[in-house]
């Protein structure tokens, strides 16, 4: 579906939405003024921080199970010398995360492209023209009137230069009888799909100039271990590009380009009454910086530098959570330097806004409700604008690894194999225990039968010295029984349910323990496309949530801030996560195999080969405008050809090969082919040139025996 900017009200501009809240005056008064829109923040911020403690636990949980620490639930009794965590989730946890990223990063691009629909509504699909008929030359001498074009198709280039105009092209075609599309010499232009091929290239490059790709497998690795990823962007920032002049000096070069990254889940608090970011009203982040990266925030767009200034100069006001403590290893008790900012983006009623002492422009009071976004720090504004996006949008994307349609947060591998871990860990602890246990002799003494005073140590070579007393042993040793056998076929099926429960059997990441079907490689093959399946189920949720709205995104980004008339189409954007390597490949062989198929030089009419190169090459992964010429290029590649083609002379046919009297060779009867590298023919019987013996099989005269008369037949 094509992205189309949501219409403003009549009396509102461009203008009017990217007005910022400036300073003007005393800063501190003026941030005091608009202290109900700091109370209103903090007050959502409360609310969602509130409602997603248990998700928080959920995930210290599965990050104990990752990093293999025990909780402080867990007790060991006085008894137990074993505290051994087997980190099981941990193998599960990065085998999830290479599978995905594996199928993400299939190709040698990002995972988004931009494809142009079946029937576009916009802009022509395809245009096929003979660029030796169809010319402004040619139309005026055979209609015997002026021709002036009204509109040109797409690329007004190639329209200009080969005479395609959208108007009128299909009555001239109808009056002059041109046979457009019809001729072998036609060629097939697309419009649509070439605004779709640059929209695409843009795109990619900008996801490269962002470092798109090493975001993307941030929020795959907290997608598998925590069950949610979370994607920030686009949105406008100067990049600084390293340059010297001529003389040494640096001059670096700042260009705006769509930023992306990738954010925590812990620093992000989305509506806690929403299940997706398409029911979300509101969503926060939040940042902890330290002085200078909060004073780089000025150079930042519609920043207040002052209100800057002033939160520095109340002090840091970081307060450390909870979960930070038990993220963190080396945690520091003492207080840190740092700041909390919060960064607010969502809706706000109108009236709200005004309740909040937020300015709105008369031209936006008629509305219900408006965007906005606000930075706070130390009670200060920092930025409060209007949403700057067209149509407006919250910069956020969560996509869940195992969809829970109950909440916001989805699940993750470490949380589909708690209990699991526990029962391995458990079972192992046992194991280790017993194996000690009985791995040593307990001992009895009965020290009426020993000396006094003996020492009670005992080793190898041992002498207990005995006194007068009553006859029988003194010393008794008991042994206990070994059971860890059992125990550990206990923490064996304790693994194959961890296998079920995540989806990810042991021998898709290494484990050589494969019976049954899996001990032939076809069998092999069968498991490990049945264990892919899970993984594909992911990617499909990342294409959803995630590739698929941030490609909308990007479109819409470029289509505001970057507009260029080429890119105007009928446009949509494909997510391309499910899409592997293996599947251009199968695609490319089938287009070599009908290319071959349609070799006979009877049904070349009816396929059209620019098409076909052109997929060959997407399906290869190769840059078609580089590799392959335009309609217009090839019309002249292929004249040039001609030209070249008449210009050389004709070769002189070779003279025939002759034999040693000078006559030309007969066929070879040998069957070597004459010495060429190819089979000869040998001659049939009764033909000339057969040498083989007469008589049976071999047909031909009967032989002769030895001493008969000519003629005579033998008896």
């Amino acid at each position: 579906m094509a992205l189309m900017n949501k219409p403003l009200p009549d009396d509102v501009t461009d203008t009017d939405i990217s007005v910022p809240l400036v300073e003007d005056g005393d800063v501190e008064a003026e941030n005091l003024s608009y202290s109900g829109a700091v109370s209103f923040i903090k007050g959502q911020f409360r609310r969602s921080k509130d409602a997603r403690l248990a998700d928080e636990e959920r995930w210290l949980d599965s990050y104990r199970n990752y990093r293999g620490l025990y909780s402080s639930e867990v007790q060991f009794t006085e008894t137990e010398k074993s505290k051994a965590f087997i980190k099981v989730t941990k193998t599960k946890v990065l085998a999830a995360y290479a599978q995905v990223v594996d199928v993400l990063f299939a190709g040698s691009k990002f995972p988004i492209g931009i494809e142009s629909r079946q029937f576009p509504n916009n802009t022509v699909d395809a245009v096929s023209f003979n660029p030796n008929a169809l010319t402004e030359e040619n139309i005026k001498e055979k209609a015997g009137v002026d021709y002036k074009p009204k509109r040109s198709i797409a690329r007004p280039d190639i329209a200009k230069d080969l005479g395609i105009y959208a108007e009128d092209l299909k009555e001239v075609e109808d009056d002059l009888e041109l046979g457009v599309g019809k001729t072998a010499e036609s060629i097939t232009f697309e419009p649509a799909k070439r605004a779709a091929q640059k929209m695409e290239k843009m795109m990619h490059d900008q996801l490269d100039e962002t470092d798109a790709p090493k975001h993307l497998r941030s929020i795959a690795f907290e997608c598998c271990l925590f069950g949610t990823g979370v994607f920030k962007g686009p949105f406008a920032q100067d990049k600084e590009y390293p340059r010297w002049d001529s003389e040494g000096n640096y001059d670096p070069l700042f260009e705006t380009i769509p930023k992306m990254e990738y954010v925590s889940i812990w620093d992000f608090y989305p509506d806690p009454d929403a299940r997706n970011m398409a029911e979300s009203e509101f969503s926060i982040q939040r940042h902890r910086l330290n002085r200078s990266q909060l004073r780089g925030l000025k150079k930042r767009p519609h920043f207040r530098d002052e209100s800057i200034e002033l939160a520095l100069e109340y002090g840091a006001d970081y307060q450390r959570e909870y979960w930070e403590d038990a993220l963190e290893d080396d945690s520091v008790a003492s207080d840190m330097e740092r700041y909390e900012v919060l960064e607010y983006w969502g809706v706000l009623d109108t009236v709200l806004a005004e309740e909040a002492d937020i300015k709105i422009p008369k031209k936006l009071a008629k509305q219900d409700e408006i965007q906005v976004n606000i930075w706070v720090c130390n009670g200060q504004i920092l930025r409060l604008v209007l949403n700057p996006f067209t149509p407006s949008r919250i910069p956020y994307l969560a996509v869940p690894y195992e969809l829970n349609p109950y909440s916001f947060f989805g699940i993750g591998v470490a949380e589909n194999m708690t209990d699991t871990q526990l029962l391995m860990n458990g079972f192992m602890r046992m194991a280790v225990d017993n194996g000690a246990l009985s791995g040593n002799l307990l001992i009895e003494v009965d020290e009426t039968n020993l000396v006094p005073g003996q020492d009670m140590s005992v080793y190898p070579g041992k002498v207990f010295r005995r006194q007068a007393g009553a006859p029988g042993q003194a010393i008794f040793g008991t042994k206990f029984p070994n059971v860890s056998q059992e125990l550990l076929m206990m923490f064996d099926k304790s693994r194959q349910l961890a296998d079920e429960a995540t989806g990810i059997p042991s021998y898709t990441h290494g484990s050589g323990a494969v019976g049954g079907v899996g001990r032939t490689a076809s069998g092999m093959s069968m498991l490990m496309g049945a264990a892919a399946q899970n993984i594909k189920a992911v990617v499909r949720n990342i294409d959803d949530y995630l590739l698929s709205p941030l490609g909308k995104s990007l479109f819409a980004f470029n289509m505001q801030f970057n507009f260029d008339k080429e890119f105007i189409g009928d446009l949509e954007v494909k997510a391309r996560g499910t899409e592997s390597l293996m599947r251009n490949e199968v695609r490319s062989q089938r287009l070599l195999q009908f290319m071959q198929m349609t070799g006979n030089p009877q049904m070349a009419p009816f396929v059209k080969y620019d098409y076909i190169l052109r997929e060959l090459a997407s399906s290869m992964d190769l840059d078609e405008d580089k590799i392959l010429n335009d309609p217009r290029e090839a019309a002249i590649q292929q004249k040039m050809m001609a030209e070249i083609q008449a210009l050389m002379p004709e070769q002189p046919a070779p003279p025939p090969q002759a034999n040693p009297q000078g006559a030309p060779s007969p066929q070879d009867p040998t069957g070597n082919g004459g010495g060429n590298i190819a089979p000869g023919q040998a001659p049939e019987p009764d033909a000339a040139g057969f040498t083989g013996a007469g008589g049976g099989a071999n047909g031909g005269a009967p032989q002769q025996p030895q001493g008969a008369p000519a003629g005579q037949a033998p008896v």
